[in-house]
């Protein structure tokens, strides 16, 4: 069954109605509901959180907190328009707050300036939905575990340059509705040759569906040595072993690729395939050296793809409205492609 649609305020008001009379033509009511009763978790401010903010809070959700401990940088303005060019060396979160709110004053949005990795388990139970962008590969199993127990929705993203990615999970089991076209029954007066149903252009149907999805942890501990797996590795995007690479890169390192640290970043990146690749046991040849020249920095214009990605599956999912993506989501700016693949046990 569909979720309950708000606890609290079940009515939307006539000026909440007009704000959001696009959306509610586009998903319908009871959508617009669900989102309006829903609060998210937003830990990141870098260029992607920016994105994925203005998304959530244009969408109009009950609540929206950026969780963020770092300083606004230079660099960090080029590719975060939430943040002003004079908020350097400011807090990340404090200094988006007065733009993003102005996106949308119906939506109550929050700083909190602490940091993520110091906050107890209580304080992501709150939340209808927790994105994390930029976070350690430990920090978002960790995260993701807890909240999978407790029926919270996880999304995680980070750019790399030109490659982005983003990951959900939505628990064992997400049900939602999907607009299909209309079947009609075949009559009589259509002859005997009629017996399939036949589309009807100028009506639809809701039909609701469920699907499952499993946890980061099982997502990226993939068995890459049974039969079925070496069976689909033709199809496998290349994108997900470079995931691999540069989350184990941040584990090592405590940050992304920096374009200031180059020469010894690309090294370690070369060291990290190799160590990487072996210990998934795939061959070593899957990852050629070009893709260290295109990962380091955020580029406003991947961040914009995947924080529009992040962001709209973040709305389907919390309005339990169209087929969410499952569970992963890659891009490539250098061919200007995404894809959707599935990741885990089975």
């Amino acid at each position: 069954m569909i979720d309950m649609i708000e606890k609290e305020d079940p009515v939307i008001s006539e000026e909440e109605a007009a704000q959001y009379d696009r959306q509610i033509r586009l998903w319908g009511l009871d959508a617009q509901k669900r989102l309006r009763g829903s609060r998210v978790l937003l830990a990141g401010l870098g260029g992607l959180g920016a994105e994925v903010a203005k998304n959530l809070i244009l969408a109009g959700v009950k609540g929206l907190t950026l969780l963020d401990h770092e300083q606004v940088s230079e660099e960090s303005c080029r590719a975060q328009f939430l943040v002003p060019v004079t908020a350097q060396g400011q807090n990340r979160a404090q200094a988006s707050l007065e733009r993003g709110q102005n996106l949308n004053p119906m939506v109550q949005v929050h700083a909190d300036q602490d940091r993520i990795q110091d906050k107890p388990d209580d304080f992501f139970l709150q939340f209808d939905a927790v994105c994390l962008t930029g976070c350690s590969r430990d920090l978002m199993v960790r995260v993701d575990q807890l909240c999978s127990k407790h029926n919270i929705k996880v999304f995680c993203g980070d750019v790399y340059g030109y490659y982005g990615y983003m990951f959900c999970n939505l628990g064992k089991e997400h049900n939602y509705v999907e607009e299909k076209p209309k079947l009609v029954k075949p009559s009589s007066s259509d002859g005997p040759e009629a017996k399939k149903a036949k589309v009807d252009p100028n009506e639809t149907t809701m039909v609701k569906k469920t699907a499952s999805y499993c946890t980061l942890k099982e997502a990226l501990e993939v068995d890459w040595t049974t039969e079925k797996a070496k069976a689909g590795m033709k199809k496998t995007p290349v994108d997900y072993f470079l995931l691999q690479v540069l989350l184990k890169f941040q584990t090592d390192k405590g940050r992304d690729p920096d374009p200031l640290s180059y020469p010894e970043d690309s090294q370690l990146l070369r060291q990290i395939r190799e160590d990487v690749l072996e210990a998934l046991a795939v061959r070593s040849d899957l990852l050629n050296d070009d893709f260290i020249s295109y990962c380091f920095s955020e580029m406003s214009p991947v961040c914009a793809v995947v924080g529009g990605v992040l962001g709209q599956e973040v709305v389907k999912a919390l309005s339990q409205r169209d087929a969410p993506h499952r569970n992963f989501f890659f891009f490539d700016g250098r061919k200007g492609n995404g894809m959707v693949d599935y990741f885990g046990p089975n």
